[in-house]
Formats: C-alpha cells, structure tokens, sequence
C-alpha cells in the first residue's frame, strides 16, 4: 500500500478509514457545531480543524471559507510527511473536502497543470464539487492566475447525492 494517499470522504467514513487505513494526518473542514474529536492514533498536531460552513458567499449566522482557512490547509498539507495516508473529510464529502483535496493536490504539485488534478478528482469521485469560494481562494494563495477556479469550472458539478463516497487520490499526480 502507499503511503502517498489522500482519502477524501465524508464524517460517517471517518472512523472506519482512520482504523483501517493507517492514517497519520486528518484534515476537518465542518461547521463548528459538528467538530469532531481527535482519533485517539492521530497526534493533535495532525489534525487541522477547519470551522466553516458550506456556502459560496456569507450568510448570516454561517461562518464562510476563508483565505485565513486556505492558507492553514495549504500549509498542513505541505508539511504533511507522506509517511503514511492523510484523510480530509467534510459533513457529506462533496464539496469542502473535494476542495480541500484539489488545493492540497496542487499545492503538492505545482508543475501539474490543474485541469489535470480537476479530472482525477472526477476520475475518483463522480459526486465531487469543490466548494468554489475555497477554491477562489486557493487560486490567489498559490498564484495560479485563475485557473484552478477555470479547471473546477470545467469539470462541472457532480452527480447528485446526500452523501459522497470515501475515495483516495496519489500524493504525487503524474501526467
């Protein structure tokens, strides 16, 4: 097995993936109300808990995705030590955590153009639909001109669900 894997899911697969996979790293992207605890094998400093709602743009009583919350992913994922697999959940695992995998995915790898890492993402998850104001985000934190907002762009919303399925995706995205 890798160790260069990103898991990407929902809150339900959770448990299940930390036990069975071997995850070292874990990144939460929910609502502050649905936090959830440290797993007892991940050390606290691998666990980035990322308070946020799911929304496009602010409404009021809703905490929005944040360029504070994008600079704090991309920083977690960068020291990430790829010893072993890394899980980034949301509530339902469609559309904070596909964000977060697609920004962590490019800013592990900043020659990969990004409409490549779009379509492994729909490659892997036919229900992904990055959260686009995250991505915004990302796309000015890490320079990339606008074109990880067009690569999201084109792949379009996912198919319709209450809830995605765990996937993974390689660390290292080849061409």
């Amino acid at each position: 097995m890798s160790r260069e894997i990103i898991y990407v899911g929902p809150l339900s697969a959770v448990e299940t993936a930390v036990r069975e996979s071997g995850i070292s790293h874990l990144m939460t992207l929910i609502n502050d109300q649905a936090m959830i605890d440290t797993p007892p094998t991940i050390m606290p400093d691998n666990h980035l808990r990322l308070a946020m709602n799911d929304i496009a743009e602010p409404q009021p009583g809703l905490v929005p995705p944040s360029e504070d919350h994008v600079s704090e992913l991309i920083d977690f994922a960068l020291e990430w030590d790829r010893k072993a697999p890394m899980l980034i959940h949301c509530w339902a695992g469609v559309s904070r955590s596909t964000a977060a995998a697609f920004i962590s995915l490019c800013a592990l790898n900043p020659a990969i153009d990004e409409h490549h890492i779009a379509r492994t993402i729909r490659a892997a998850s036919p229900t992904a639909t990055p959260n686009r104001r995250l991505v915004t985000f990302a796309d000015n934190v890490l320079a990339r001109d606008g074109r990880m907002t067009g690569a999201v762009d084109a792949i379009g919303r996912g198919e319709m669900t209450m809830e995605g399925n765990l996937f993974s995706l390689p660390a290292r995205i080849d061409i």
